[in-house]
């Protein structure tokens, strides 16, 4: 990977009226990266994405995208950006083709530039055989991969993807993301995307935690779940308060309260079960054991599930 830096975002701020959507947002992405930024609905990402698509005038701090100000230099910015946001941007009435061409009349493609361009791209994403098929018969799937497609016709250096996989079903969820990873090797674009699944997450080269407004955790998915430092113990029992307590005080244990529930790290799990259950078994409803996962990383830095944010 290029040492380049493709994204810079510099202490950002954004509001809307009295609430704050972005509170002093720092990340940096490199050329070449699959970025991801993870949160629950209403941590901030999507205000992110807006402001890094030019969508959004910044209010405070900056953006850069291969060294040109996104508030100084909007119309370069946006030549060198792919855009495909959460909600569908083809027009279904059109045929594959037909909305294709009209993106790429939109930077002023024409002629055989333009069909070159179009033919290669249906191709990359296989609906070479769908493109005089109109967008309303295509599947999900089909059409994100169209989505994509349309916004790679200008060759941008940077592709920003806002829950591309919202609507699909796991199995197309699963082909959109091979597609992606083949493209960012095949063309070294930067793709940028936003998500709340763990699963996109981990398939990300580096990662951004966000969570009301601010970034809480950032790195390699593997290195995000390694700073655990341990197992992860989860204790659902009717008195979370009193037998929180009653760790600290008979067993020396710092236990998180996370709803009605208790979480414990420890590097020898498996031996701290038989600990707990052989002192405080009559009060315990259920206890589980697992390995340090994304939701465990979210969960230690800001004290709540990823879920409740979102609901």
């Amino acid at each position: 990977m290029s040492a380049e830096s493709a994204i810079e975002v510099r202490g950002v701020e954004h509001r809307y009226g009295d609430r704050t959507a972005l509170a002093g947002v720092t990340l940096q992405v490199y050329e070449g990266a699959i970025f991801g930024l993870l949160g629950p609905n209403g941590g901030g990402k999507t205000t992110l994405f807006r402001l890094l698509s030019t969508l959004l005038p910044i209010q405070a701090g900056e953006i850069s995208i291969f060294g040109r100000r996104v508030d100084r230099d909007a119309g370069e910015v946006r030549r060198l950006l792919g855009v495909t946001f959460q909600s569908p941007s083809l027009d279904r009435k059109l045929t594959v083709r037909e909305n294709l061409t009209h993106q790429g009349h939109l930077y002023g493609l024409k002629g055989s530039d333009l069909s070159g361009r179009i033919d290669a791209a249906l191709e990359r994403f296989k609906v070479s055989d769908r493109a005089r098929e109109r967008v309303e018969t295509l599947s999900g799937g089909l059409q994100r991969r169209v989505e994509i497609a349309k916004g790679l016709l200008h060759h941008p250096k940077v592709l920003l993807l806002d829950e591309p996989s919202t609507g699909l079903d796991p199995g197309a969820r699963q082909e959109m993301w091979g597609h992606l990873e083949r493209l960012r090797q095949e063309t070294g674009v930067t793709i940028l995307v936003t998500t709340h699944l763990m699963d996109e997450a981990e398939r990300c080269d580096q990662l951004a935690i966000i969570d009301r407004g601010k970034i809480v955790a950032e790195g390699k998915p593997a290195e995000l779940r390694s700073s655990i430092g341990g197992d992860c113990l989860t204790i659902q029992t009717r008195t979370p308060e009193e037998l929180k307590e009653k760790l600290a005080d008979e067993l020396n244990l710092t236990a998180q309260r996370v709803g009605e529930a208790l979480r414990l790290e420890d590097p020898n799990g498996a031996q701290l079960v038989g600990r707990v259950m052989e002192r405080f078994g009559s009060e315990i409803q259920s206890i589980s054991l697992g390995k340090p996962t994304l939701e465990d990383v979210f969960l230690q830095r800001t004290g709540h599930r990823f879920e409740q944010e979102g609901s």
